[in-house]
């Protein structure tokens, strides 16, 4: 499928968007990511996380060997990207802009970025660079 697209991550319910986050800033940590910790990522059954896995081994989203670790195939990681990408420019858009306190701000983002469409995700992303907000909180460049 190549680089997903935000139309790409509607395909996928709100809690399946957050399986893949929470799987690429697991594996990110370095070690294997194993059912448990998304689980307690998630705060949630591990019996929730082997559903979910199913239906994205199915996708073509994660390959797992039974009780092996979980990793994201290719086209998983680049949708787990964009839906992290989604949520760290809401965020900065509301702490930099609109001045949100920044917990607020991320428990927000969360909730706004399985709704907001591809349009008006590319029209903040160019109200952003347009207007001088191209670093996060942290000093980062935004990811394009």
């Amino acid at each position: 499928m190549g680089v997903a697209h935000i139309s790409d991550l509607k395909k996928l319910s709100a809690s399946m968007q957050d399986y893949l986050e929470a799987i690429l800033e697991l594996e990110e940590s370095g070690e294997a990511v194993r059912v448990t910790d998304i689980a307690n990522k998630l705060q949630i059954a591990k019996a929730s996380v082997n559903q979910t896995l199913n239906k994205f081994k199915k996708k073509g989203l994660v390959r797992q060997e039974m009780y092996g670790p979980v990793e994201l195939t290719k086209e998983g990681r680049h949708m787990a990207e964009k839906v992290r990408q989604t949520h760290r420019q809401i965020k900065r858009f509301l702490i930099e802009v609109l001045n949100v306190d920044p917990e607020i701000a991320e428990e927000d983002a969360c909730r706004m970025e399985h709704a907001v469409s591809a349009h008006t995700m590319e029209r903040l992303t160019e109200f952003l660079s347009r207007y001088g907000y191209s670093q996060n909180q942290n000093g980062l460049a935004a990811e394009d």
